[in-house]
């Protein structure tokens, strides 16, 4: 029950910093937004009508076509998030304007805001409806990650926005859904980014114990055989912060000038006790 109430407040806030960012940065500024939201406010430019009714109207239909996807626990918690960011969105109109007239800096913070406000609803595991049912699909049988999903659906209704609000105003758009998306992403998935290394040498055992030395890392030794010399190899495997690359790259090169390494990014670590520096 304290899980649940936990969740559920977060979700409260995250739909609350949504619907402030929208309504204080993205349309005071004549900005739009990707997905639902955007749709909602190119029909209050074009009609005047509430972005909190459109944004539910619309969603209550995409949820009733998109339930059967989700479990019940998702369900309900975007349901949450749909009720309490549209009652948000309606009760904060003309809530005031920010930027005065610098509309890059109205585009930054819009998208951080909405950014840092679905962040917390994905967080939790539910969605902000509409094109977050899609986004997380994509997320769930694909890999995407929260923000990436995101920005493709956005990009295209921030299209059909310009025939409203102009190419410029567009091209804003564009950058606050960029930084919407980083924002969501640093949320759900933390800001250190972890990175996996592989490392063949010639002097595994001399990188691995340097590296332990000065990195107070642990590494993971995997058996390996040369497909062309059938030669049997010891592989390095480490996870690491992407700031510490350098670092590494930098001892295994005063070891081994010629040793081979593949760096790639790592989407979650599940394993009690780990912790990034």
């Amino acid at each position: 029950m304290g899980k649940w109430l936990k969740e559920s407040s977060l979700i409260i806030i995250g739909s609350f910093i949504f619907a402030f960012g929208v309504n204080y940065f993205a349309i005071p500024n004549n900005l739009s937004e990707g997905g639902i939201i955007g749709i909602s406010i190119v029909t209050y430019y074009i009609f005047g009508w509430s972005t909190g009714i459109v944004n539910f109207a619309i969603n209550a239909v995409l949820l009733a076509i998109g339930y059967r996807y989700f479990s019940k626990r998702v369900m309900i918690y975007t349901v949450i998030s749909i009720v309490f960011s549209s009652l948000f969105l309606h009760v904060t109109e003309n809530i005031g304007k920010a930027g005065n007239g610098d509309t890059l800096l109205a585009a930054l913070f819009a998208g951080l805001t909405v950014g840092i406000g679905l962040g917390l609803i994905f967080k939790t595991g539910g969605t902000s409806g509409g094109t977050a049912i899609i986004v997380r699909l994509l997320h769930q049988y694909i890999g995407w990650s929260f923000g990436k999903g995101m920005l493709l659906t956005d990009i295209a209704v921030i299209g059909v926005s310009a025939f409203v609000i102009g190419q410029e105003k567009a091209m804003y758009t564009l950058i606050s859904v960029y930084v919407g998306a980083k924002a969501i992403d640093i949320i759900v998935e933390g800001a250190n980014e972890r990175t996996a290394v592989l490392i063949i040498s010639k002097y595994p055992e001399e990188v691995l114990q340097q590296v332990t030395n000065n990195m107070s890392r642990g590494i993971t030794v995997l058996e390996g055989k040369g497909g062309y010399t059938k030669q049997n190899k010891e592989i390095l495997y480490i996870v690491i912060n992407k700031q510490e690359i350098v670092h590494l790259k930098r001892i295994i090169e005063k070891i081994d000038e010629d040793a081979y390494i593949t760096v790639h990014s790592v989407q979650e670590i599940n394993r009690r006790g780990y912790k990034g520096r």
